[in-house]
């Protein structure tokens, strides 16, 4: 009996749903599930998709990515995003400890893809959830993201007989320092105590990486840190005061044109205060991504502290402005790297 065989012949239901089992299986793989961040997907309908998506876009981001979903059509190895050899070998790395501890079907193929994430050294892992939330087998994730896609009455022999207790056993996942998106606003109320956000996929994605870039250390060289284009133009993707601060602290010189686009969520008046002592130019643009000011908005902020500012739309636009009155100092947003990047 081959390993894929093995599991698909495990019962996929537990006699009585809990962690324990979970817990114990990834003691004894030595919990994988701790070696890299997370998105963590629950809802009713459109998990998958919404998995997936959320893996393409952080993909787009030059992540490592892995994603976990269920069910599969042609395979089981679509569950890992991978092979069918690469499934074998997961299934094999874990099938003495999920034997071991009695692990069901849903518990294994888990424990394999977390596994499997942390053996290929992923930069994130995107997992979808089987069964509610609270007590489904990956609710072991401290994950930075919980996207919830909505809530229908389901499987309410399990999870409760109203949307609101369903609501509740899914939004379970989210620990106190996770990011929720909300695909429907009305469950806000039910986690008061983290940084709510409403939307999709997209959205996820970008709150996993405004996280990502918070937790990263300000170390050069990474991208979008002190990335040097030529002797006189400079990238980097600092979007906080802080992240200005460091910049500002590893600047060779301080006569730059400054070219940047800024989330209209963050200190913006800060960032640019510390910006102009960079130079005493400004060009004001907008990056594609929907929270961005727009560019006429943050050059109006931006006269506040700079002698001569200039706002153009477009951020290639922009940049060949910028190079035209001197060295050039790009920043203020990865998501206007990221589109310089492409357009370039």
């Amino acid at each position: 009996m081959t390993h894929t065989e093995w599991v698909a012949s495990l019962s996929p239901w537990p006699e009585e749903f809990g962690l324990d089992r979970m817990h114990a299986l990834l003691d004894a793989l030595g919990h994988p599930e701790r070696a890299y961040p997370a998105v963590h997907v629950v809802g009713t309908n459109g998990k998958s998709s919404a998995a997936r998506t959320i893996a393409a876009y952080l993909r787009a981001e030059a992540l490592r990515v892995g994603a976990y979903t269920s069910p599969h059509v042609s395979g089981w190895h679509e569950r890992l995003e991978t092979d069918a050899a690469t499934f074998e070998h997961a299934v094999a790395r874990v099938r003495p400890a999920a034997s071991e501890v009695g692990a069901t079907q849903f518990e294994t193929l888990t424990a394999a893809a977390l596994a499997h994430f942390g053996d290929d050294g992923v930069d994130a892992a995107v997992v979808e959830a089987g069964l509610g939330g609270r007590l489904d087998a990956t609710n072991v994730l401290d994950a930075r993201v919980v996207h919830l896609t909505n809530v229908a009455l389901e499987h309410t022999e399990v999870l409760g007989d109203t949307r609101d207790e369903i609501a509740r056993e899914k939004l379970a996942v989210a620990g106190p320092r996770a990011i929720v998106v909300l695909g429907e606003r009305e469950w806000s109320s039910l986690v008061p105590d983290n940084e709510v956000r409403i939307g999709g996929a997209r959205e996820s994605a970008e709150a996993f990486l405004d996280r990502h870039l918070e937790a990263r250390p300000p170390v050069p060289p990474l991208p979008g840190r002190l990335e040097r284009r030529s002797e006189t133009e400079l990238w980097d993707g600092a979007h906080t005061p802080d992240a200005a601060d460091w910049l500002l602290a590893h600047l060779e010189r301080r006569d730059w044109v400054v070219v940047a686009s800024v989330l209209g969520d963050k200190d913006v008046d800060a960032i640019l205060a510390r910006l102009a002592h960079a130079g005493r130019m400004f060009v004001a643009t907008r990056s594609s991504n929907a929270r961005a000011l727009p560019e006429q908005e943050l050059a109006a902020a931006a006269r506040l502290h700079f002698e001569r500012v200039e706002a153009v739309a477009d951020p290639l636009e922009a940049l060949r402005l910028a190079r035209a009155l001197g060295p050039v100092l790009v920043t203020g947003s990865l998501y206007l790297l990221a589109d310089l990047h492409a357009a370039s």
